[in-house]
């Protein structure tokens, strides 16, 4: 696959990406690497999450629920462990690294699944999985960040990320109709080999980075050396960068009510799944047909959609748009409570935040410095997530605990929406205010953090 920017020599993707979206000559490289980076991660990922959406209905929703508390301690774990990495290793060393250690466990899961009853293994990978998505794609964006200008996110990211969405769509797609044959295990060695192909992946997009000839004029300009060192400082820097900043803590706000919507449908989705279809292998095409359906709304919208709305309208419309939806969502599920409308609403749901919430989330995040995109970035984006996940998780139980039904749940849902929708709106307007005057993100994000002299290390 030819990286040249000379339009003749092109491949066709390069060729199709620059006709549908405002990709210039000089870009093109870095987002094609970055396109196929992410397809590979998404399409791994995809691939195996049926799987473990059907071992979440062979364990029940109790187990499930503590099984979210140990999500987050682990989110936690692997957060303090990832910034001591980040502090000490240079970026060339350990994004491919991330991916290979991926690949080792999906495939050990692989081989220890294969027979089929391995409780342990099973919950194990349910853990893994759900710590796995957040972190893989928080690390993936936060390099993006720091390879691109904050005006060129606004252009490319709904682009970077329809590569994403094209592999989040392959994935289940491949899985749907694939599992019957190799069973679940197998569909856990795909996994695996997608993960293995990033790291060629990886490593074509920090030959773009180390080369100088990225995106970035200011990067570019950086001999390589100093470019990629470690970033250096403490490793749970990212927990005091957050809460020191109204910005970042209307952000973790914002993650909050995101993972508190998201966790009612789950565990909607599980009851109702289970009552529905009582065969464990139609369970995993029934959550891969889902997903496939979903990814195929979002990828037409990221390549022509998302990125015209972030630069025309702001992201005060990406950011309140999905959770406004999911206020009527919600009404209508207390009203009918199907799988139909269930399904139906989930679906607009991981559309809408796929399409257009998760793109907007990381644009947030484009001004800022380093060690905001890394440290602080995937505290909020794991840890934070996971969190309100095993507090809702609880929350969920314990009112169903109590005598009530899944219409309370849905109304409580839509209270939780509407919450979501105004910290959305608020994000968005601060956001944007900050973009148009020009002013230094960072500033307004941690005020009372002493200035840098020039040149010292971040």
């Amino acid at each position: 696959m030819s990286m040249s920017s000379n339009p003749t020599r092109q491949s066709p993707l390069a060729r199709m990406l620059a006709a549908v979206a405002a990709v210039e000559r000089h870009e093109m490289p870095a987002v094609m690497a970055a396109f196929c980076l992410f397809f590979c991660v998404m399409g791994g990922y995809f691939s195996v999450r049926p799987v473990r959406d059907t071992v979440g209905t062979l364990i029940g929703p109790d187990r499930v629920a503590d099984l979210w508390m140990v999500t987050w301690v682990a989110s936690l774990a692997i957060i303090f462990f990832y910034g001591a990495v980040v502090a000490r290793f240079r970026r060339g060393v350990f994004l491919p690294w991330t991916y290979g250690a991926v690949a080792a466990a999906l495939a050990l899961v692989g081989i220890a699944l294969s027979d089929g009853g391995n409780v342990v293994a099973g919950q194990f990978f349910y853990v893994f999985i759900s710590v796995l998505n957040l972190f893989i794609i928080s690390v993936f964006w936060s390099f993006l960040l720091e390879l691109f200008r904050t005006e060129q996110t606004k252009r490319l990211f709904g682009v970077v990320a329809a590569g994403g969405t094209a592999g989040a769509l392959a994935g289940p797609l491949f899985t749907d109709i694939t599992v019957r044959t190799i069973g679940n295990s197998g569909v856990l060695f795909v996994g695996a080999a997608l993960f293995a192909l990033a790291i060629v992946c990886q490593r074509m997009l920090l030959s773009v980075w180390m080369r100088g000839d990225g995106p970035n004029e200011v990067h570019a300009a950086t001999p390589a050396g100093v470019r990629d060192r470690a970033i250096g400082g403490n490793p749970f820097a990212g927990v005091t960068l957050v809460l020191r900043s109204p910005y970042l803590l209307s952000v973790a706000l914002f993650v909050v009510l995101l993972a508190s919507v998201s966790t009612f449908l789950y565990f909607e989705q599980l009851r109702l799944v289970t009552l529905t279809f009582p065969d464990v292998e139609t369970r995993t095409r029934v959550f891969a047909r889902m997903d496939w359906i979903v990814q195929s709304l979002t990828i037409v919208s990221q390549i022509f959609i998302t990125g015209r709305i972030a630069s025309r309208r702001g992201l005060v419309v990406l950011l309140a748009m999905v959770p406004l939806a999911m206020i009527f969502g919600f009404l209508t599920l207390a009203v009918w409570n199907t799988f139909a409308v269930l399904a139906v609403i989930f679906v607009a749901r991981r559309f809408g935040e796929y399409a257009f919430v998760r793109p907007a989330r990381e644009m947030l995040f484009a001004p800022l410095d380093q060690e905001s995109k890394y440290k602080a970035k995937n505290f909020i984006d794991v840890a934070v997530y996971r969190g309100a996940d095993a507090f809702v998780a609880q929350l969920q139980r314990a009112i169903e605990n109590v005598g009530f039904g899944p219409q309370s749940i849905a109304l409580l849902g839509a209270v939780t929406a509407a919450i979501w929708a105004v910290n959305g709106l608020w994000l968005g307007r601060r956001h944007d205010i900050v973009a148009a005057n020009a002013a230094p993100l960072a500033d307004v994000a941690a005020p009372a953090a002493p200035p840098r002299p020039a040149g010292a290390r971040p």
